[in-house]
């Protein structure tokens, strides 16, 4: 019996022995993986559906963002309306999700109603029709998107930084205009759907309570499909690498806009990169949280910005550092010297011990609060199998984090914080 006239033990979190729960891997008859993290106490289940679909594998802009919106919007058997209408009548939400290598098809319900609703999202993936009406009126609202967007500084900043960074025509880098949704077509999106959904490559994640003949029920209604494994032989395709010469660029966007939006960008490797973990801790100190310099500057001692960060881009391939933020238009110039200022800081002086075990105790809490569910330790798992990275990089960034030396960060500092490898962007 706890004594509760004694107040508990405080004790840092970087004191804690933090296991990331076991996921189960089974392979279905057609090769595809499924991960299973059997967790909570909730009678909740999600089901997430990962194809190698994602817009590095379109030869048309949009081509892969359309194809996945699309796919709840009619098959030969049920019409857009009695889909939605299958899920809702079964309190079920069923999302897509389209990225740079991969797209998603997530689906939330309770695990009681499962039975009824894997097989329709089977049909989804073979039976996809793309109705003509519904695709126009997917062109019609992505353009009002479109257009209501590009009146935001932060929305143009966005694209415009990556485009700067990687290139237009990389994945990474490419961004669509109107005429790229009109010239959209229904027989390209059907092939497209064709090959990387009804024939494509997939993997499975699933999570929750899970039911106990889940597995049989996804080799009845998934295994027998054409689809192939996530893993097989490559079949990525290779795209170019063309970052912009010019660093430095400023745009009006809003002649009469009070507010710049401000990215500062440089390349950098990949979580494959001994250097990644290391640099993720000077990050936080840097920028990546609401304790760092970047705020105690800018925000709380300069007063130029509600928040200022910087952060490290999840890309698979090719990564980025990022400072993203919105400042008054008279003091952006002023905001990106002293973003540059804290840079030079880190490069000359270690971090103080006190300002390390502050950020070391917030990323392991982070990460406690990261494993905090079933659906947010799948997230984890998922980050991991998708960037090619297996249990241990999850503790040996723990490690990382626990006893990387100020010394070590000075030295990441020296080599990556650097003002002239940072392309500059201010939209206003």
């Amino acid at each position: 019996m706890p004594i509760r006239t004694l107040a508990p033990e405080i004790k840092d979190p970087v004191s804690f022995d933090i296991r990331l729960p076991a996921c189960e891997k089974h392979i279905l008859s057609n090769g595809v993986e499924v991960y299973a993290l059997n967790m909570g106490t909730e009678d909740t289940l999600m089901v997430n559906w990962i194809f190698k679909a994602g817009n590095c594998y379109e030869n048309k802009k949009t081509l892969a963002a359309a194809a996945n919106n699309l796919l709840k919007n009619g098959t030969s058997r049920l019409s857009a309306f009695e889909l939605s209408e299958h899920f809702e009548y079964y309190g079920a939400y069923l999302n897509r999700s389209c990225y740079n290598e991969t797209s998603e098809v997530s689906l939330h319900c309770l695990n009681k109603h499962v039975e009824k609703l894997i097989p329709v999202v089977s049909e989804i993936i073979t039976d996809s029709i793309y109705p003509e009406k519904e695709l126009d009126i997917y062109v019609q609202n992505s353009c009002q998107k479109l257009t209501v967007n590009l009146k935001k500084c932060e929305f143009v900043a966005s694209r415009l930084i990556d485009a700067y960074l990687f290139g237009e025509a990389h994945p990474y880098g490419k961004y669509s205009n109107r005429e790229d949704y009109e010239a959209l077509r229904r027989e390209e999106l059907l092939e497209f759907y064709n090959t990387y959904y009804r024939h494509g490559r997939c993997m499975i994640m699933v999570a929750g309570k899970l039911p106990d003949k889940l597995i049989d029920l996804l080799e009845k209604e998934i295994g027998k499909l054409p689809l192939r494994s996530f893993h097989g032989d490559t079949d990525d395709i290779a795209y170019a690498f063309a970052p912009a010469s010019q660093k430095k660029y400023r745009m009006i966007n809003d002649e009469q806009g009070v507010q710049a939006a401000i990215r500062i960008a440089r390349h950098f490797p990949n979580r494959q990169d001994p250097d990644f973990q290391k640099a993720m801790v000077l990050n936080n100190i840097y920028g990546g949280y609401f304790g760092s310099r970047l705020m105690a500057n800018i925000r709380e001692d300069k007063g130029y910005t509600y928040g200022i960060y910087s952060y490290l881009l999840n890309h698979v391939h090719q990564s980025g550092w990022m400072i993203s933020t919105e400042a008054g238009r008279k003091v952006s110039e002023d905001t990106i010297a002293e973003a540059y200022g804290e840079m030079e800081i880190l490069r000359n002086a270690p971090v103080s011990e006190e300002e390390l075990r502050l950020t070391r105790n917030y990323m392991i809490g982070t990460i406690l609060g990261d494993l905090d569910g079933p659906f947010q330790v799948a997230a984890r798992w998922k980050n991991l199998i998708l960037n090619g990275l297996d249990e241990q990089y999850f503790y040996n960034t723990l490690q990382t984090i626990k006893t990387v030396t100020a010394e070590e960060l000075q030295a990441i500092a020296n080599k990556y914080l650097l003002p002239d490898e940072f392309y500059e962007l201010v939209v206003i």
